[in-house]
């Protein structure tokens, strides 16, 4: 459940100006501030079976804009050559290993 909270709330990040104001609230009010769906419910006088509705297809869209644009995979790979750049220098790397891990994440853009 972590795992999946944690790529919802990275989904979210990227994608949330693609969303609809309601479902921009039901995310962030689920996801980002741990509200209950009946909590949401009550605050948007629907049901919380609308709510959870709402939210799963909401979650299905935010999964379908990652399949189509990556933006989290590209970051989460970004992310890893940094590091791995920061190592490389670190220990003094051979310049064409540092080279070659900046061209890998100039490709990614």
């Amino acid at each position: 459940m972590l795992e999946k909270t944690l790529r919802m709330n990275y989904l979210f990040d990227f994608y949330h100006s693609l969303l609809t104001l309601k479902q921009r609230e039901y995310m962030s009010q689920y996801y980002l501030d741990d509200f209950s769906l009946g909590e949401i419910a009550e605050q948007f006088e629907v049901s919380r079976q609308a709510v959870y509705d709402n939210i799963k297809r909401t979650e299905a869209m935010l999964e379908e804009y990652e399949n189509k644009l990556q933006l989290l995979e590209k970051f989460e790979k970004r992310t890893s050559l940094l590091a791995q750049l920061k190592t490389a220098i670190q220990q003094n790397a051979a310049p064409e290993e540092m080279q070659s891990l900046i061209d890998m994440i100039r490709k990614l853009d």
